[in-house]
């Protein structure tokens, strides 16, 4: 195969909207989910999303000019955000319309708030709420149960709409963790 081809990588289990436009090389792992209207490009280096982990609506994923784009496990990747060229750890979550550049890196654990902007290079720990334009490190928590959670959210929400079934059952938000009978 010509190197210059698209090679995209998933897992059986993976649900990938009819919408979504992959380009490249990209590799999706097991229980991930793609959501409409999202776009993803690797002309050069590569893209991973890892287990468990959602691109919601109108996600655009891209390289940068020298690293890749890696999505750990356990993210949620909310609606109309733009990672480029970074990285992502573990049980995170990317507010709506947050932008993430080349080379910046995103510890496990972590949020991002929505509309944020993180520069080129900056690198924040594990546990952070990050925030503003240019994005900052606004305070640290272990966000990683509540991010895993989500999801699960969406990973079951995959499930559901591979199946043709686009709303959520009490026992799918119990499943979750979003409803406990305490």
């Amino acid at each position: 195969m010509d190197d210059r081809q698209s090679k995209i990588e998933t897992h059986e289990s993976v649900w990938i909207h009819d919408t979504a436009r992959l380009y490249g090389h990209i590799k999706i792992a097991e229980n991930a989910s793609v959501w409409p209207y999202v776009v993803m490009r690797s002309e050069m280096h590569h893209i991973e999303i890892g287990p468990r982990s959602n691109i919601q609506d109108f996600v655009m994923v891209h390289v940068g000019g020298a690293t890749p784009t890696i999505v750990g496990a356990d993210c949620s990747i909310t609606h109309h955000v733009t990672l480029h060229g970074c990285t992502i750890g573990d049980r995170c979550l990317i507010g709506i319309n947050a932008t993430i550049m080349d080379g910046a890196t995103i510890g496990a654990n972590s949020i991002v708030a929505g509309h944020s902007i993180v520069s080129e290079n900056s690198h924040f720990p594990e546990n952070s709420i990050i925030a503003g334009a240019p994005a900052k490190l606004i305070k640290t928590r272990d966000s990683g149960q509540a991010n895993a959670m989500n999801a699960a959210f969406y990973a079951r929400n995959a499930e559901n709409y591979a199946k043709g079934i686009h709303r959520s059952s009490l026992q799918d938000l119990r499943d979750v963790g979003f409803i406990t009978d305490k």
